[in-house]
């Protein structure tokens, strides 16, 4: 491990603008910072305890930052989406008419799930978790070592802070587990929704528009953190008081021009641009195609068992929303790979490193090892994503969860598996009242029947051994609701307190069937520890191999992307998506116009077509485009999880959020290609100029610091 520090640590300068860097590896980018034109200094910029770092925030999936001192948070719309359909209904519908607190004691709840992390140390523990591992063990037995001193630390990490749960620990593996970082973040559990515009404003375009360009979509929305009196994380309550912000940003109404450098600072969720070709290719010819059937399928009988409903459509919104997005990205991705053979891009390079490794490595044995592993991943893939089709219901995973957390409680907490320790309590909690805003008997049943239909048309191959004879008939599904209490949330939520025996005696429908199907489970999690296990064995070897060849042709290095706070940088950009044609990089007001039809997903509220008719741009007018700019292009390197990003001027001020890519970037996750890779952000003077002239939000423009154009 000596070794993967000192190649780490030395990563050569580079001359594109790919890469999710971790914090402490920006002074090695020093040069070409100051080169695109970024004044703040790189080692400010590693400092997780200095400006503007220590204003960027985690939302568990999306990213945020802070914009004010009193906890105000902007994100994307699509981010908060779920708080805002929480609180809806169709009466009151929020989804389709915004919502807007004119002062802190009208802010909504935004869930029971809804959390914020402050990331305020990272530290290297590589050498305590890799202590005490030796060659014989099996993949299983070496997987447990990693995940118990992984629990251990991170229980020697929160622990040190007392019994309050203010701070979260995690130990997420970079490179593929040759490296394990230890990231404490002080978690905010009470997270209020303070403003989001019409989803005729934050979702203007829909699912026709999403990772598409041009874009003229506002997908923006503030939420306020809360904590106790004594200023640390409490539980929701009337009595918490807005977080006191560290640091927050102050925002740029001074506006960007093509060329301009910018900096991109958030918590990307996975990229792959490290594995094997055979990975590819099973991604591209199995794997991507059979989810996305999947997404569609669900998608249609959701839509049907909601059809007439209009309570129904709300309390599903949020759930389409995401499967949708997942489905756009999939989709995505597959058309990427049709347009560029990317398995073969991956074949050339992985020919030249196995003969780098020949000429370099005298033990090359890890590359057959690597080669028997990454198979039988892939085939125990597919059995996951059976099981995960044969079980398409709520009400199913809530009895499966909770049978597991019995269990569980059996054990010792320290020896519990992680994710049903004491720690993980309140988020199975949680989830399981989350459903108390997202559930409709009729409408699971139709998921769950319409699932196991299409778990037995799935090769018989990828069915779990075991599994079939256990599972119910499609046409008994609907005898099974009458006969369950856990859609009800107080019920359902008692099961939590109830020991194993009961979940074995419970003549409970969905309680009866977790219990049948538990040992199917174990098998396929025993069988994915070992797998893992042998994974975490073979893979070190090879990115360290990866990172040094890389190294030998002045090629960045840097960890795929891994829900870790991480920074990009670029330029403001258009781009050819094919020949003859250019895009961007600015949208404006006027296309807004222009796409409105007055039919979904295309319609324009009445004030924001009367601003742009009577050209009230104010402040907010570009001096080049001569109107209000909606949506830029920039060249970051971005994926899923960078949603909500702060995307920051040379001086650190933010000027947009991150909110998606184009269609023809999908597949960065796998392959940079730095002529048409280009992400899409909201261009910070729109949403300004929609609170200010649209949703008059000027209590929040007040709070603010805003730094206008000088007159």
């Amino acid at each position: 491990m000596a070794l993967a520090g000192l190649t780490l640590a030395s990563s050569p300068l580079v001359q594109a603008d790919e890469g999710q860097w971790q914090p402490h590896q920006l002074p090695q980018l020093k040069a070409e910072l100051k080169r695109i034109g970024i004044a703040i200094p790189a080692e400010k910029l590693a400092d997780l305890s200095k400006h503007p770092m220590t204003a960027i925030v985690s939302l568990g999936g999306c990213s945020a930052s802070f914009v004010s001192p009193t906890g105000l948070v902007v994100t994307n719309h699509h981010c908060a989406y779920g708080a805002v359909q929480r609180n809806s209904s169709a009466e009151k519908n929020y989804i389709a008419n915004g919502f807007l607190a004119k002062s802190p004691a009208q802010e909504l709840p935004a869930g029971p799930d809804s959390r914020m992390y402050i990331t305020d140390k990272v530290e290297n523990v590589t050498e305590q978790i890799m202590r005490g591992i030796t060659p014989s063990m099996s993949g299983k037995q070496r997987h447990e070592h990693v995940e118990n001193r992984i629990k251990n630390l991170i229980a020697e990490c929160e622990q040190a802070d007392g019994k309050d749960q203010a701070y979260r620990c995690s130990i997420p593996s970079f490179h593929r587990g040759l490296e394990y970082y230890r990231i404490r973040q002080m978690m905010i559990r009470d997270v209020r929704l303070v403003y989001a515009p019409s989803d005729k404003i934050g979702n203007y375009g829909g699912e026709v528009d999403n990772f598409e360009w041009p874009r003229h979509t506002g997908d923006y929305a503030f939420l306020r953190a809360y904590v106790g009196k004594d200023g640390r994380p409490a539980d929701p309550s009337p009595d918490n008081v807005p977080y006191q912000s560290k640091d927050f940003l102050t925002v740029s109404a001074q506006g960007l021009k093509n060329g301009d450098p910018i900096l991109l600072a958030g918590y990307p969720g996975l990229t792959s641009r490290y594995k094997l070709p055979e990975e590819i290719r099973y991604a591209r010819d199995v794997s991507y195609p059979a989810r996305a059937f999947e997404s569609r399928s669900d998608i249609s009988v959701i839509e049907a068992a909601t059809a007439g409903n209009a309570e129904g459509k709300v309390r599903y919104a949020s759930v389409v929303k995401g499967i949708q997005n997942r489905l756009k990205k999939t989709e995505g991705l597959l058309a990427g790979f049709a347009r560029k053979d990317i398995a073969a891009i991956k074949d050339a390079q992985d020919a030249e490193f196995r003969s780098w490794v020949a000429q370099h490595y005298a033990d090359k044995d890890f590359l057959k090892d690597l080669d028997a592993v990454i198979a039988s991943d892939m085939a125990l893939t597919e059995e996951e994503f059976a099981y995960s089709v044969a079980s398409n219901s709520d009400l199913l995973k809530s009895a499966r969860t909770l049978y597991r957390l019995a269990l569980e409680n059996q054990k010792p907490d320290a020896e519990r598996k992680a994710g049903f320790q004491q720690r993980d309590l309140p988020f199975i909690t949680a989830r399981l009242s989350r459903l108390e805003q997202s559930y409709l008997p009729n409408v699971d049943q139709a998921r769950f029947t319409a699932g196991l239909q299409r778990y037995n048309k799935l090769a018989a191959k990828t069915h779990p051994q075991g599994l079939d004879v256990l599972l119910p008939l499609p046409e008994s599904v609907s005898a099974f609701y009458p006969m369950t209490e856990l859609g009800d949330t107080v019920k359902r939520l008692a099961w939590l307190k109830k020991d194993a025996a009961e979940f074995r005696a419970s003549q409970d429908a969905f309680i009866h069937l977790a219990v049948k199907l538990h040992d199917i489970g174990m098998q396929l999690e025993d069988r994915r520890q070992e797998v893992d296990g042998n994974l975490e064995r073979v893979i070190p070897k090879y990115m360290q191999a990866v990172i040094a060849w890389k190294q030998s042709q002045g090629k960045p290095v840097y960890p795929d992307a891994n829900s870790t706070l991480r920074v990009t940088y670029g330029t403001v950009a258009p781009y050819s998506p094919r020949d003859g044609v250019t895009k961007g990089p600015f949208t404006t007001v006027e296309g807004i116009v222009e796409k409105h039809t007055g039919k979904t997903p295309f319609i324009a509220p009445d004030n924001l077509l009367a601003a742009i008719k009577d050209k009230r741009y104010g402040v907010y007018k570009d001096s080049v485009l001569g109107t209000v700019p909606v949506n830029f292009l920039s060249s970051a390197d971005t994926t899923g999880g960078n949603s909500g990003s702060a995307v920051l001027n040379k001086n650190g001020e933010l000027i947009g959020l991150n909110f998606d890519s184009t269609y023809e970037s999908i597949t960065k996750d796998w392959y940079f290609d730095s002529a048409i890779t280009r992400a899409i952000h909201v261009d910070i003077r729109y949403m300004l100029w929609v609170m200010q002239e649209v949703d008059h939000a000027d209590n929040l423009l007040k709070e603010m610091r805003i730094r206008y154009p000088a007159k």
